[in-house]
């Protein structure tokens, strides 16, 4: 072990600075692995008009293209998930980065329908395992005093990178097309892979290996007996909820305020860029009180802010109060994300800790893909106000599965 000497010249043999450098890095490069993830499904989704209309692709084409990427990220989600359970976190997260980058990059170079569709689902593969391994591995950098904000931090690194799409798409987009878009994609994925080349494996999963090198199969270990399956049950209503929530809002919040407001493309943005500026304050704050108070008064005091806001914000008409409930409505809403870290960590051992973590949240994703569709469906006869309200039901799932299901387990050692 390495060994450093304080202010006084003191051998202190355990380096607290060394173990708190490897866990900033850890939570660094896992933060930017997954503002990654919400950059390129923002930029897709500003380009699919651009991408249609030069590759003469018809709406259920450039719908695909989205939904290919989303099923990828299922299947890596699994499959990098299992991986990093048996080879290390690190390893496997270099691995996600590389066929990321990698195929985001093809996509600049696609002639056609068919191969942007390969390109895009095989780029979703390694999208998908960045979330569950990278909140893992913070989660067994970290103090478990401090594991819920670390995880949190994490979190925040979508928001960003959602914001950083918001604004250099509409910037970059006229100046350089869509197929140098894909090319700026892959920069993220670079900075990352280079952070990465840094971090070490977790202490905690480096002797689990050692003392178990032939565990059981991560998936099993899911569903091992009567009360995990309780919790894996919980743990797939809680991700489902949090994920169809977000998209059901974020995807139709633009057009709900055109709508019935009648707002411009701009002042859209500058409501839904408020939004997602209450979500970063949630997640920030999420993490510090599941810290103090514990994960299960932590979520829910969310997502009884969520029920009640989206009801709230469904009927509001004043503009200032427009803004300010979308705000507070986006801090509940998507303020619990980095909490699933924590909560996951601690609710699975290491041998199937990155597994759970990819395995509930993409479950979570996939069953959000019905989110649009049934909010646009339901506004379609009922209209968009009676909608939004409607997630309010959502949350009343989530608070049931979250008390009946969830058990506390605030401040536990990792095993």
């Amino acid at each position: 072990m390495s060994q450093v000497q304080d202010v006084t010249g003191a051998v202190l043999p355990d380096s607290v600075s060394e173990t708190d450098s490897n866990a900033r890095r850890a939570m660094w490069g896992s933060a930017i692995g997954y503002a990654m993830d919400g950059f390129d499904l923002l930029i897709l989704g500003f380009m699919l008009n651009a991408i249609s209309s030069d590759l003469h692709l018809t709406s259920v084409q450039a719908a695909s293209l989205v939904t290919a990427t989303l099923v990828g990220a299922v299947v890596g989600g699994f499959g990098f998930g299992m991986l990093s359970d048996r080879l290390g976190r690190v390893r496997v997260l270099t691995w996600t980065i590389v066929v990321f980058a990698v195929f985001t990059g093809m996509c600049a170079l696609a002639q056609g329908y068919w191969d942007l569709l390969v390109y895009r689902g095989i780029a979703g593969l390694g999208l998908g395992g960045e979330f569950g391994i990278g909140m893992a591995l913070v989660a067994e950098a970290w103090p478990s005093s401090k594991r819920a904000r670390a995880c949190s931090y994490v979190g925040l690194g979508w928001q960003l990178g959602v914001l950083a799409a918001a604004l250099l798409t509409p910037l970059l987009l006229p100046v350089i097309g869509w197929r140098g878009m894909f090319v700026v994609g892959i920069f993220p994925a670079i900075v990352s892979y280079f952070i990465r080349s840094v971090l070490h494996e977790p202490e905690l999963f480096v002797s689990h290996r050692s003392r178990a090198p032939d565990a059981p199969s991560p998936l099993r270990l899911l569903v091992a007996d009567g009360p995990t399956i309780k919790t894996s049950l919980g743990m797939i209503i809680l991700c489902s909820v949090q994920n169809f929530g977000y998209y059901g809002i974020m995807i139709w919040l633009p057009n709900y305020l055109s709508t019935r407001f009648g707002y411009g493309l701009t002042r859209s943005a500058i409501w839904t860029a408020v939004t997602i500026g209450g979500m970063a304050l949630g997640i920030f704050l999420f993490g510090h009180i599941a810290d103090r108070i514990g994960r299960r008064p932590a979520f829910l005091s969310y997502m009884l802010g969520a029920a009640i806001m989206v009801v709230v914000y469904s009927q509001l008409v004043h503009p200032l109060h427009l803004l300010v409930g979308g705000a507070v409505m986006g801090f509940f809403v998507n303020g619990m994300l980095g909490g699933y870290g924590a909560l996951m960590s601690e609710l699975y051992p290491t041998a199937a800790r990155a597994t759970a973590q990819n395995v509930f949240f993409n479950i979570g994703r996939a069953v959000a893909g019905f989110g649009p569709l049934a909010v646009g469906a339901v506004s379609a006869v009922y209209g968009f106000q009676t909608a939004i309200a409607l997630l309010a039901l959502l949350y009343i799932l989530d608070i049931a599965a979250l008390l009946l299901l969830i058990p506390e387990r605030k401040g536990a050692e990792l095993v």
